[in-house]
């Protein structure tokens, strides 16, 4: 496959992300309104606690999914189909089985809701009808929809995001006129689970339409499980890393309870809201390349993959430096606006929040190449990731509270993320001099902190309202930024004439 090619199926597959990320973020803000205001919080609330309770049994899913995204980059460079067949089979059969664990648990679990929903005004109908309308769309996913791995995995995720975001759209517009006009919890709950049977048959459909040769047998699986065993190695391999980071994770809002109190956990709560949807939206932009990598890779030209590196590095050098100075310049002035000056966190916690937000996503490229190169046998480092994270957030945290809980992630998230992932994809997956990859950083730290200084100057000269002098000095540093990397970065340079060639 050509670059150019690579280069128009991933634009294509930003562009569908982010038409569809701005339309479902606009209906959120209106439909949760409207579901609060007709359904009540409490309702709101009761099937927020369902989806999160299924949400701890998809764990059960181990990482089988992304290991088959992987084992199926090579196979689709070389258009093999009967191969593709067979792991798809296999995959089906391995769902199938993931599918009925969760189908188990989930009722051993519905046994437990009278428990965890005591003193309810909602009638045990209800609360059973709702959970297990969503356990069976959670189940949907495993036993029918397995086959749309293949289009993400063949660079073709914007199928799937398509006719998923599609279907999420029309069923809570569905949703909300049947709850402003009827208030029915039951219609509600029916028409979720509506739309999870509707979207899965016309996902299959699309599929059978882009694959016309794809004729899986899950009874097959069984039989040529035995044939590809690096799917159960790089499962139980992501199954760690997973399992490691969504621990870490799920620890660090605890920590903050512990050694904070609920108003500062409720503070910081108001920033982790924007922050969260800034991330969901770079994500959108950026993580539509990682098909496009493993395709690069399964090529096995050297040159090439290092030299896309080197760009995709660049790119998202430069994207999450522009986030985090938006959030860091603008976060005070919105939560003002938006809700008080009251609500305001010390300065210290936003620049460790940034800090964190700029780790994680410059990171990004380092993680897609490792994937692409199916680089998962550093177990060790999601135990020791979240190991030091527990130990330096528990003795930061108890000195400095909040800031302190904050530290020990970014110390934890520095030493493996920062340190650990490039050197371990340089040495082992490129096989050349780290200290390239520490030049190249450095440069491009310089490249970015420069512009920082004389837009500062720059807005001091400004009489606008905070807001406004804000989002002038967001465009300006973007606008500066770019000019320096574009003059200073030969991959800069690069990766803008692919893009201008794409679209002229």
């Amino acid at each position: 496959m050509s670059q150019e090619s690579r280069v128009k199926k991933s634009l294509l597959n930003a562009r569908v992300n982010l038409i569809f990320y701005f339309l479902t973020l606009a209906l959120s803000f209106f439909s949760r309104k409207i579901f609060l205001d007709t359904l009540g919080a409490d309702f709101v609330g009761l099937t927020g606690t369902l989806q999160n309770l299924l949400g701890f049994l998809n764990l059960a899913e181990l990482g089988i999914g992304s290991a088959i995204g992987y084992v199926l980059y090579k196979p689709l460079f070389d258009h093999d189909e009967t191969k593709i067949n067979e792991i798809i089979s296999v995959f089906g059969y391995l769902y199938r089985w993931i599918g009925k664990i969760i189908l188990i648990a989930g009722c051993i679990l519905a046994c437990f809701l009278p428990l965890i929903f005591p003193n309810t005004e909602f009638e045990l109908g209800l609360i059973f009808f709702a959970y297990f309308s969503f356990l069976a769309s959670s189940l949907i996913g495993y036993f029918a929809n397995y086959k749309q791995t293949l289009l993400g995995a063949d660079q073709k995720n914007y199928v799937v995001t398509a006719y998923f975001q599609t279907a999420t759209i029309v069923k809570t517009i569905i949703q909300m006129a049947l709850a402003y006009y009827t208030g029915n919890y039951d219609l509600w709950v029916i028409v979720e689970l509506s739309f999870g049977i509707i979207y899965s048959f016309i996902l299959n459909w699309k599929i059978n339409q882009v694959y016309p040769w794809l004729k899986s047998e899950v009874s097959q699986g069984r039989i040529l499980f035995k044939k590809y065993p690096e799917v159960m190695k790089y499962t139980k391999q992501l199954f760690l890393h997973k399992i490691g980071m969504f621990a870490q994770w799920q620890t660090i809002p605890f920590f903050i309870y512990t050694f904070s109190n609920l108003q500062m956990v409720a503070f910081y709560g108001n920033y982790t809201i924007i922050t969260d949807k800034l991330n969901l939206l770079v994500n959108n932009l950026t993580e539509s390349t990682s098909a496009s990598v493993g395709n690069l890779i399964a090529e096995g030209n050297r040159e090439k993959i290092i030299d896309t590196y080197w760009r995709l590095f660049y790119i998202r050098l430069y994207i999450a430096a522009v986030i985090v100075y938006g959030i860091f310049t603008f976060m005070e002035p919105f939560i003002s606006l938006w809700i008080g000056k009251e609500y305001l966190l010390p300065k210290s916690i936003l620049i460790v929040l940034c800090v964190n937000i700029f780790i994680n996503q410059t990171n990004g490229t380092t993680a897609q190449f490792l994937f692409g190169y199916g680089m998962f046998k550093d177990t060790w480092v999601p135990i020791c990731q979240f190991a030091a994270c527990v130990i330096f957030s528990s003795i930061l945290g108890y000195y400095y509270g909040l800031l302190g809980v904050l530290l020990g992630n970014t110390i934890s998230l520095f030493l493996f993320i920062y340190v650990w992932k490039p050197f371990f994809l340089f040495i082992y997956g490129f096989k050349c001099n780290i200290f390239d990859y520490v030049f190249n950083l450095v440069k491009g730290g310089v490249l970015l902190i420069i512009p920082i200084i004389g837009v500062s100057h720059f807005l001091c000269l400004l009489s606008f309202h905070a807001i406004i002098n804000t989002i002038i000095g967001i465009v300006v540093y973007s606008i500066v930024t770019l000019i320096l990397m574009l003059c200073f970065c030969r991959s800069m340079r690069t990766f803008f004439t692919r893009i201008i060639k794409v679209f002229f």
